[in-house]
């Protein structure tokens, strides 16, 4: 009797001691996926998915040297921060593939991706998978608010796109002169509701405004929207200016106008070769530029093609030769590399930067939202507000290209240039 209760004692007792170990294991288990993915003890994980090959490569290049620029060196509660990156060729198809590979891989947040139409199959990936999508280089009206948890650095291509065309309209240009070469995408119509937004309320703008929402409102993939309006458009990654061209020579002799502005939403070598084209078919529209077409490409295809001036572009960052610290900080840092897209990069870095250091005891990503959403900073002269939305900066500032080189351009500028 007393053998068998010993017998029953011990199995008890070994029983116990593996409900411990698999409890003990189960805790580990919890803590250790408890551990928010992408922290390690020694690294915060980031990813980032851009162009480093194809059209817009120039674009990507940049924003991850100025990213770097910002990051390299520094620590977060004794953690390094590691950039991990992956190629899409500013193709949708290669996101999915590259935005599913760094989620699998496991990162803390996706940062400073480049492109609308690549936005626009990431986010819903980032948000199945709870990653913030943060500092992206697009200001496409789908990041606002966006799907999932979006932290936007820059100002809207509706913003930039009003900004020029309300400044072209103060110096006399009527709405009707005012046209448009875009991408025939998400990002190209982005920039058309930025003229419907910014021609609304002027004289004879009713009927352009309709032409507009028409166009607009136009669905799948690469829709005909050439020969409807004061618009011409282009396919993505393509470099044929002749049909969007023709539609802008369409609208002008069907409204006996001069398409005094032609308002451009694309990339460098799409709109470089645009600016050429039109050149040499002897038309001296100014052109203007988003932010996002990138100043330094599209300098050297307007190089290449001979357009020594009459661009504009508006940009999303402080002028380049501004003395504010982080300014100072940056071009030092970046060297030759630094310029308008850089830059971004590296303002967008320093965002990241700041609120990670904000988070009290352990970083999560709710922490890291809570750290920004609602606040503001500073980032040495650049002030970020996200008290009214999920966007930080509403500066837009203009640069004119003339003689081979950019220039400050002011309002008051326009009067020489039109």
């Amino acid at each position: 009797m007393h053998h068998t209760i010993m017998h029953s004692s011990s199995r008890t007792l070994k029983n116990n001691v593996i409900t411990f170990f698999t409890m003990a294991l189960l805790i580990f288990s919890a803590n250790s996926s408890g551990a928010e993915i992408g922290i390690t003890d020694k690294s915060i994980r980031i990813g980032g998915v851009m162009d480093f090959e194809g059209q817009s490569r120039g674009l990507g290049q940049n924003m991850r040297k100025g990213i770097i620029a910002a990051i390299s060196g520094k620590k977060v509660k004794g953690r390094s921060i590691d950039f991990v990156t992956r190629n899409d060729s500013y193709s949708p198809s290669l996101t999915v593939e590259a935005t599913e590979k760094l989620i699998d891989e496991g990162i803390f947040v996706m940062l400073g991706n480049v492109g609308t139409p690549t936005a626009k199959v990431s986010l819903p990936l980032l948000a199945d998978n709870d990653v913030p999508a943060v500092g992206f280089f697009t200001g496409a009206g789908l990041l606002r608010p966006g799907v999932g948890d979006v932290i936007n650095y820059r100002a809207s291509y509706v913003q930039e796109t009003a900004a020029v065309i309300s400044s072209a309209l103060s110096s006399g240009v009527a709405a009707e002169e005012i046209c448009a070469y875009v991408q025939n995408d998400a990002y190209g119509m982005a920039g058309v509701a930025g003229i419907k937004k910014a021609i609304a309320s002027k004289r004879g703008a009713r009927k352009i405004t309709k032409l507009l929402d028409q166009i607009l409102e136009m669905e799948g993939n690469n829709p005909l929207r050439n020969n409807i309006g004061p618009i011409g458009v282009y396919q993505r990654n393509t470099l044929n200016s002749k049909s969007g061209y023709d539609s802008l020579k369409h609208w002008e002799e069907q409204q006996d106008v001069t398409c005094k502005l032609v308002v451009s939403v694309g990339t460098y070598n799409a709109i470089g070769r645009f600016a050429g084209y039109s050149r040499y078919k002897g038309d001296n529209w100014i052109v203007s530029a988003v932010s996002f077409t990138g100043a330094e490409n599209l300098k050297t295809v307007l190089n290449e093609f001979g357009v020594n001036g009459g661009v504009v572009m508006t940009q999303v960052v402080p002028s380049l030769d501004s003395n504010i610290p982080i300014l100072e900080e940056a071009r030092m840092k970046l060297g030759n590399d630094y310029g308008y897209v850089s830059l971004e990069g590296f303002l967008v870095g320093k965002m990241l930067i700041s609120a990670l250091k904000k988070i009290e005891g352990e970083i999560t990503r709710d922490k890291f939202l809570a750290a920004i959403r609602g606040e503001k900073f500073d980032l040495g002269g650049v002030k970020l507000n996200f008290r009214n939305g999920n966007q930080g900066s509403k500066l837009v500032t203009m640069i004119y290209y003339n003689n081979g080189e950019y220039r400050t351009l002011k309002k008051s500028g326009w009067k020489q240039i039109i």
